[in-house]
Parts: C-alpha cells; sequence; structure tokens
C-alpha cells in the first residue's frame, strides 16, 4: 500500500512536468529505473492495475471542430505521398490547423511538423485563420530545418489557406513540393492530426484559456516538452527531437494499411 502511494505520486510528478496523458506504456518505461531504486518491483501489468485502481488510465477523446474550408476555386494540389513513408528528417513535412478556446474568443493554432520524426518545426496562434497564419508557422519551420540542402514534400489538407497563391509560392520558393489529400479522410493526413490532438489533451489546451496571451506562453512550453521530453511509442520511446538528429528509428505510419506503404525515395 505504501509502495502504492510512491508510484502514484511519481506519476502525478511526470505527468505535471511531461503531460497530463502520458499513457500507462509510457509511464512504466520512464519510472521503472526509479522504482528499481527505492525497491519496488512492479511489472506493466500490475502497474496498470494500479492505474486503473486509482483512476488514473487516459481516458479516450474525440475531435469534433471543423477548422478546414477546401470549397474554392485556386488550384488543389495531387496527392504525392499517399501510401507512402518517410525514411528522413525533412523528407515529408504535414501541416493542419486546430483550434483553441479563450475566455472571449477562439483561437486557432497552425502547425508544421515532421513526418519522420515527429518534431514540431513550426507553429503559430492567432485569432483567425488567414493565410499568414498557416505561412508564419512553415517561416518558423524553414528557419528550423537542419537539413536545408535535402529535398523536402509539404503535405496538407486542401484548405484555402493552405491553397492560397501566397502559401505555395512562399513554400515553393524555398523549395518545398506541395502535397495535399484528395479528400477528408483523417488517415490521408494522420500524423498532423495526432499532433493536434496530443498537444491540445495532453497539455491543457483543450480547456478554455484565460486569454490569448496565455495560450501562447502555454503552446511555447507545450512545443518544447513534446519535442524534447515527451517520448513515443512510434519512436521507440525517444523524443522527436532526438530522432529528427540521430535518424534512427524506422518509419511508423498510423495509417490502417500499413503493409502497403512505400518509401519516399528521393
Amino acid at each position: 500500500m505504501e509502495n502504492d502511494k510512491i508510484v502514484i505520486q511519481m506519476i502525478k510528478d511526470y505527468r505535471n512536468e511531461v503531460g497530463q496523458r502520458t499513457g500507462g506504456v509510457k509511464l512504466h518505461d520512464k519510472l521503472q529505473p526509479e522504482m528499481e531504486l527505492l525497491g519496488i518491483k512492479m511489472g506493466r501489468d500490475k502497474f496498470y492495475k494500479l492505474l486503473r485502481t486509482y483512476n488514473l488510465l487516459v481516458p479516450r477523446t474525440k475531435r469534433y471542430f471543423i477548422t478546414t474550408n477546401s470549397k474554392h476555386q485556386f488550384y488543389k494540389y495531387d496527392n504525392l505521398v499517399k501510401d507512402k513513408a518517410p525514411t528522413r528528417p525533412e523528407q515529408l513535412w504535414v501541416s493542419d490547423i486546430t483550434y483553441i478556446k479563450t475566455q472571449n474568443k477562439h483561437c486557432y493554432l497552425a502547425l508544421v511538423t515532421d513526418a519522420y520524426s515527429k518534431k514540431i518545426m513550426g507553429y503559430k496562434l492567432a485569432s483567425h485563420m488567414k493565410t499568414s497564419l498557416c505561412k508564419d508557422a512553415l517561416a518558423m519551420a524553414v528557419k528550423n530545418r537542419k537539413y536545408p540542402n535535402e529535398k523536402l514534400i509539404h503535405h496538407s489538407d486542401r484548405g484555402i489557406q493552405y491553397c492560397n497563391p501566397a502559401y505555395t509560392e512562399f513554400a515553393e520558393q524555398n523549395n518545398i513540393t506541395l502535397s495535399m489529400t484528395q479528400q477528408y479522410d483523417p488517415y490521408e493526413n494522420a500524423v498532423a492530426e495526432r499532433i493536434n490532438r496530443t498537444l491540445k489533451y495532453e497539455y491543457g489546451l483543450k480547456q478554455t484559456v484565460k486569454n490569448v496571451t496565455l495560450a501562447k506562453k502555454i503552446i511555447k512550453k507545450a512545443v518544447s516538452i513534446y519535442n524534447n521530453k515527451r517520448t513515443h511509442h512510434s519512436l521507440k520511446l525517444n523524443t522527436p527531437a532526438f530522432v529528427h538528429l540521430n535518424q534512427n528509428v524506422a518509419y511508423h505510419s498510423y495509417k490502417r494499411n500499413k503493409e502497403n506503404l512505400e518509401l519516399l525515395t528521393f
């Protein structure tokens, strides 16, 4: 019983630092060395039983808010990455927009994420969904590149922001090839949407934030933790920042038909 109290406190401390929705496998992997130092022997099954007993399992969540408007006259690019998997960082970036609630209004968060390493390369929060929101996030991502001479594809939905010439021309000026989903299917842009959900549900951004200034501070801290501290199953429990520099894991897809994936070869 005393050991349970110690482990529960360890779980709460870790989640307070890294994210409230950190799941059981990651928790057990990270806390096991410390438990062993304290003489606490707890396998994964017993650890999960403790989580379940004390209502510490992470509940499932769903996304309801739509941020994509594809009914426009701008050119819509072909999907160049359908059923393809990246083999290195900065070969494929994925972009998406999610909403953040504040007490006075909705704000919108644009993200650019590296599909291979899952590292957030650029982001921007604003009270609008204009093209400049997405362009500023992409500009940050370009600035943060580690391999600027490598060929890069940018993949997004067919929203008006991503098809606007102000956005597409900026991307092409930076030698970025554009790719877009062909229909609304969450698995077509699964990495981007998964990152959005992670930031919202693990770092308090699902809740109503007091104001935009506070939301920006929370997002900045959340991105830093996500990139540098939060481990991923898909990265063999490494962090995005580590994998982005070391390129040491095989790509993990969120698509349903993983066996049909081909490797991007450029």
